[in-house]
């Protein structure tokens, strides 16, 4: 077999040394692109002796494997000796810099001890070249080794990083034969092994599939086990498995245990926290001063991956803190560095899609490796990919900024200044949106602050104001960025928000473009969703082309098992919102639980609505019904979202008094109904199996609610040749109502009902978006409801028996 390092992955993993240390500036994404502008400026100045991007590469062979260190050296000039020139742009004043910094010499010093060996030199220069990425002034250091040293320096740090070579190589061997003697762990429901097969000559042929899994397919085993497979057939070596949630990402990590535990599996996963969510710290301030964990990390991490990965197939959160506190190592970048040898990344989208978030290890310009992408719940990442792409620069940011500096020096004021006048300049008090077709002035001065800013930062590790100066510098940095990536896919506007006052918003309309050339790092992309309708819409914005397949899954679940109703006398219309309709949508609740006692959910088009309809509810019928009923809060805590899914389990004593506004006693046979927010954190991605959940109740479509941001992409996609309203409005709302629906039927034994309840689902523009086993839906009114309801559940009874 074969292991590839890049010089730089090498002497970052073997060399770093001492503290995490976030008062260190490092310059900003738009920072790297300037700095290869330089790079490619100063090797066009050079002489005909001067080679430029000179790739290199060296084989250590050994009878396991082949370790191959490679690199694209910055210059390479023939002289007498040969130097090997690094080139690095950075902010920082180069009068105040004495040496290199040791990292980029080791960088330069590997590609030197490569080009000597291949050449039988019996010594070789290296260069360090810096350039201020500012005035463009060049500081240079220059050294030169003789044929030992080097050879001897370049040994050494091989020879610690073959530790981790040697453990690699004797894990693919174990980790291959498991995979080849795994089988899948249960009889194959309807439709899965069609569905495995079809996930695996995708990523045979190289390709994305677009995969429609209705709950109950089994979509994360049967698109899990066969991506294993194609890494046992040497197809990939690493798959990444991107949730958007929490929840689906323990879902994704208990079916690699489930393999592990039922075919004796062999396969190393890793699942990434973020940050804030597995610190150590009291405060997630990551600097030696703060935390114990960040203070001579990089001296312990090694050893904390070695002990690890000696002892661990599964790197859990909870593992990772085991090892991270045994080690007094910081948890998030050790599970960041153990994921170099996982099989398998279990992460949020952003580790893989965000320019400001990705995982550079992997997917940085010159980085390569042969990846699955499995991504779950896929329908989310059409607005992940929006938010991610798109950038604000805001006033009242700069304001506060501006009025925190005034009685300071700071080398950036008169930029700072320049730039708020002119922001200042362009504000206007309309609430609609302003469309802007170029900013170019603008960002020129945009580009100068965030130029000063970073020098200054550079040179300035603390401070008056530090933290709001570098929070700052990184919003303008974002912008910076993503101007960068301006095309036809974007859309450039002003608009002034009565909570967030006048900004300049750059707006990823389309995001496929971006999204499809991350998907490209990847041997096969599957994207799958138990809500992916119309596929066609999701194949678009996601970044799929016309030799991309597609996939709609049948659902294995017993359509008599549920019950489907669509209220034609009742809607959630902005227009006709009144007591008229919270009265209906009210009686619609009581004649539906009082069939059958349970568990419900009801979903509202907003806060707002669902408040009119609780205290009609509230009055007239929760006493009536017995009910116990509770309302989502628009800022739950995370203990208050547990205890509110806690009441929708048998034979919970949870205290209701927090969550309720009435005095009940607590029945084994009882009615508890939540009132939730359509697209909500309810809504999506729980699991309430069994009795746990016996009827959904969705009021209205799912609509998003007009603002400026829905109705650029509406105007967008009509200039484009597509229905603005359907691709703004109508599929992400009916994405919203169809996970809403989801939540009922989650397995074989599961029983339920789903009311629709707004007279636009009879629409054929709506019916269209139906999932196709919803062949049974029945229109009823607050007169027909209760037998359609009562019917179902005798039915139902009558089977049982």
């Amino acid at each position: 077999m074969q292991i590839r390092i890049s010089v730089r992955g090498l002497v970052e993993f073997i060399l770093r040394q001492g503290d995490i240390d976030n008062r260190i500036h490092t310059s900003a994404e738009n920072a790297m692109l300037e700095g290869g502008r330089i790079h490619r400026k100063i090797q066009k100045q050079q002489g005909a002796s001067y080679h430029a991007e000179y790739p290199l590469s060296y084989n250590i062979h050994s009878s396991k494997y082949d370790l191959i260190i490679e690199g694209r050296a910055d210059g390479i000039i023939e002289e007498d000796p040969v130097i090997i020139d690094e080139i690095k742009g950075t902010y920082k004043n180069l009068d105040h810099m004495d040496e290199p910094v040791p990292v980029h010499l080791s960088q330069a010093k590997v590609y030197a001890a490569i080009y000597l060996i291949q050449n039988s030199l019996e010594q070789i220069g290296v260069r360090m070249t810096y350039c201020s990425l500012e005035t463009e002034e060049i500081k240079k250091f220059d050294y030169t080794y003789s044929a030992s040293q080097i050879v001897s320096w370049f040994e050494d740090v091989v020879s610690k990083y073959r530790v981790f070579a040697d453990f690699k190589a004797e894990w693919n061997s174990i980790c291959t034969n498991s995979i080849k003697n795994c089988p899948f762990p249960f009889p194959y429901r309807k439709g899965q092994k069609e569905l495995a097969a079809g996930v695996y000559r995708t990523i045979v042929h190289g390709k994305k599939l677009f995969l429609e899994a209705p709950t109950g397919t089994g979509k994360t085993l049967t698109t899990v086990f066969p991506a294993i497979a194609a890494i046992g057939q040497g197809k990939a070596e690493k798959l990444f498995y991107m949730t958007a949630k929490t929840l689906t990402a323990a879902a994704a990590s208990d079916t690699f245990q489930l393999l592990r535990r039922t075919g004796k599996l062999r396969f190393k996963t890793v699942t990434i926290t973020a940050k804030d969510k597995i610190c150590l710290s009291k405060e997630c301030d990551c600097n030696p001063e703060k935390c114990p964990y960040a203070k001579g990390h990089y001296d312990r991490v090694n050893e904390a991956m070695l002990d690890m990965m000696r002892s661990e197939d599964n790197y859990s959160r909870d593992t990772i803190l085991y090892y991270a506190r045994k080690h007094m190592v910081c948890p998030f970048e050790l599970s960041l560095d153990i994921s170099l040898f996982a099989d398998g990344i279990i992460c949020d989208y952003n580790y893989v899609f965000d320019p400001f978030v990705y995982l550079k290890r992997y997917f940085a310009e010159n980085n390569s490796g042969e990846y699955i992408f499995l991504i779950d719940e896929a329908h989310n990442l059409v607005d992940r990919g929006r938010s991610m792409y798109s950038a604000d620069l805001m006033l009242s940011p700069l304001a506060d900024l501006k009025e925190m500096l005034s009685g300071a020096y700071v080398p950036f004021k008169s930029h700072m200044t320049a730039l708020y006048n002119q922001i200042v300049s362009m504000a206007n008090s309309s609430d609609r949106p302003m469309m802007l077709e170029t900013i170019e002035p603008l960002v020129e001065m945009i580009d100068r602050l965030s130029s000063s800013m970073s020098s200054y930062l550079d040179d300035n590790s603390e401070g008056p104001f530090h933290d709001e100066i570098v929070n700052y510098y990184f919003e303008l940095s974002r912008f910076l960025t993503i101007y960068d990536k301006l095309d036809d896919h974007y859309r450039i506007y002003q608009e002034w928000d009565d909570k967030e006052g006048f900004r300049i918003r750059l707006l990823c309309v389309d995001p496929s473009l971006n999204l499809g050339t991350c998907m490209s790092r990847a041997v096969s992309t599957i994207l799958f969703s138990a809500t992916f309708l119309p596929i066609q819409y999701y194949k678009e914005l996601l970044g799929g082309d016309d030799e991309d397949f597609e996939m709609y899954s049948s659902s294995s679940f017993d359509p008599n098992k549920r019950c489907i109703v669509i209220a034609k006398d009742v809607t959630s219309r902005y227009a006709m919102r009144g007591p008229e309709q919270y009265e209906r949508i009210s009686e619609y609740i009581h004649r539906i639980v009082q069939k059958r006692r349970g568990n419900y959910m009801v979903f509202f088009p907003s806060h707002a609505f669902l408040e009119e309809v609780y205290d009609v509810y509230l009055s007239k019928y929760a006493e009536i019904d017995g009910a116990q009923v509770l309302a989502q809060g628009s800022n739950m805590s995370e203990e208050e979202r547990e205890m509110f899914l806690d009441m929708f389990s048998e034979g919970n004593n949870v205290n209701l008094s927090d969550l309720i506004n009435m005095e009940v006693d607590i029945e084994d046979d009882r009615i508890v109904i939540g009132f939730c927010v359509t697209g909500g954190i309810f809504s999506e991605s729980i699991d309430l199996r069994k009795d746990s959940l016996i009827g959904s109740i969705i009021v209205g479509c799912g609509i998003p609610l007009v603002c400026n941001e829905r109705e650029v992409l509406r105007h967008f996609f009509d200039e484009n040749g597509r229905d603005g309203y359907d691709f703004a409005y109508r599929y992400p709302g009916m994405n919203k109502v169809l996970q809403a629906a989801g939540r009922v039927i989650r397995t074989e034994e599961d029983t339920g009902v789903v009311a629709l309840l707004d007279n636009r689902f009879l629409q054929s523009s709506y019916r269209s978006l139906f999932p196709r086993e919803w062949n049974d839906v029945e229109t009823v009114t607050t007169q027909t409801v209760n037998n359609a309801i009562s019917e179902f559940w005798a039915r139902l009874s009558q089977t049982q028996d």
